[in-house]
């Protein structure tokens, strides 16, 4: 009788130091890991397109970074295409460094071919939408880590501002 009574206080010290060292581990891992780093693929879209007196467009392209750490845009290279036309190539380094599931805006001064510029002429002063596509890569960097190149491919579409001349978003 002794003798079992001398195994269960051994299972019961050998149980509470398991459970301390599990406890002990669990607690290291939280403390030392913290929250996984996630790099996801960024975007890009036309936030506004502004038409200037002289024809010539300012595009705010807004930058999406999805990841869980911040994101660093150093080159824009995509095709711009308004309907079916080919309005021509945007390109950029706006070295912009965009937060942890966050978005910001570069500012590209853009020249568009004639066709273009007919197309979205007759959407502003028709007060319609026009489809577009951007399509190309963007530079972007995770903190501490290489760029890469990610390929955008995004369909979307602008519609005039009422009561701003000239303004599509």
């Amino acid at each position: 009788m002794r003798q079992r009574g001398i195994m269960q206080a051994w299972a019961l010290r050998a149980t509470a130091a398991i459970t301390m060292a599990l406890a002990v581990l669990g607690l290291s891992g939280c403390i030392s890991g913290g929250p996984a780093k996630r790099v996801s693929e960024p975007t890009a879209s036309i936030q506004q397109l502004s038409v200037g007196s002289d024809g010539q467009w300012s595009i705010e392209l807004r930058l999406q970074n999805y990841s869980s750490v911040p994101m660093r845009f150093d080159r824009v290279a995509l095709t711009l295409r308004a309907d079916t036309e080919v309005a021509g190539e945007l390109k950029a380094e706006p070295a912009l460094t965009v937060g942890p599931e966050s978005a910001d805006v570069a500012t590209i001064a853009f020249a568009p071919s004639a066709a273009t510029r007919i197309l979205i002429a007759d959407a502003l002063a028709d007060r319609r939408s026009l489809k577009y596509t951007l399509e190309g890569t963007l530079t972007a960097a995770a903190e501490d880590r290489k760029p890469r190149d990610y390929t955008i491919k995004r369909n979307s579409a602008l519609s005039p501002v009422p009561g701003l001349p000239g303004v599509m978003r």
